[in-house]
């Protein structure tokens, strides 16, 4: 069985200074943890490959830095919308972040897009950043990592104003609807720990019905760990745990989850 975790921020784990501030934080808990040794836990659990993903664009280089140090490593390059009131506007930080598309193993854009449930960032600066990091992923060819919580209403007009997009909605937890719409679009559903200990039957009913061919798995470590690991900094090989979970709820084997989502990973990425 082999698995992939397409989107989480190990980067930065066993590091004093880089990094995004809030993740490398959560990773200084645990001073014995490497980004290093986090990839060789997860591939004890089948968790072969992984996708490491930027916030901004600190973030971002230290995700490439560290995928060119690893065979099974890959990275996606992205300003997150609580980071977007630090770029909009500022033509040569926005230069700066573009050039890193050039560096080897830059897989993808994001995570970008808009996040109303705070509010980090004005929703204006949420829309320059995203706009303009879907008009880079358009230029190179690259899918997104998009990250969407209470902005559906706004995104899905922007998203509609491109065409040939391709990408991911990370950490789904939104409707039935909107499920709907994404895959109408061609989009792929992350899934992580969050549909092992959410509450709300008609989430489960969610992550049960996302066909498999437009499944992902992720963790979003060190963030979201999954049950029974709740209250834990959460790592790549968690991914496992959040295949079982699935197959269960499903009613499938795990090697058949395994095998489609790994497929879906490798076909939207090309890793």
């Amino acid at each position: 069985m082999e698995l992939v975790d397409t989107h989480c921020h190990i980067q930065s784990a066993g590091i004093k200074t880089g990094g995004e501030r809030i993740t490398q934080q959560l990773w200084a808990k645990t001073p014995e943890i490497t980004a290093d040794s986090l990839v060789t836990s997860a591939a004890g659990q089948s968790v072969t490959r992984l996708i490491v993903v930027g916030c901004d664009l600190e973030d971002s280089q230290l995700a490439a830095d560290f995928a060119r140090t690893q065979t099974n490593v890959w990275a996606s390059i992205g300003i997150h919308p609580h980071e977007a009131k630090h770029y909009a506007g500022n033509e040569p930080k926005k230069e700066q972040f573009a050039k890193l598309l050039e560096q080897q193993k830059v897989v993808a854009v994001g995570e970008c897009g808009l996040d109303y449930y705070y509010d980090h960032s004005p929703k204006t600066d949420q829309i320059e950043l995203l706009r303009y990091q879907i008009e880079l992923a358009l230029k190179t060819g690259l899918p997104l990592i998009f990250h969407v919580r209470e902005a559906y209403d706004d995104f899905w007009p922007i998203f509609d104003d491109y065409k040939a997009m391709r990408g991911v909605l990370h950490s789904y937890t939104d409707s039935a609807a909107n499920l709907e719409k994404a895959l109408k679009r061609g989009l792929f559903i992350g899934v992580n720990g969050i549909a092992t200990f959410t509450k709300n039957p008609q989430q489960l009913d969610v992550y049960r019905s996302v066909p498999l061919t437009s499944l992902l798995l992720e963790t979003d470590a060190p963030f979201l760990s999954p049950a029974p690991f709740r209250g834990k900094t959460n790592e790549p090989k968690q991914v496992s745990v959040i295949a079982e979970f699935l197959a269960a709820l499903r009613k499938i084997k795990p090697e058949e989850l395994a095998s489609a989502t790994t497929a879906n990973a490798r076909e939207l990425f090309g890793i």
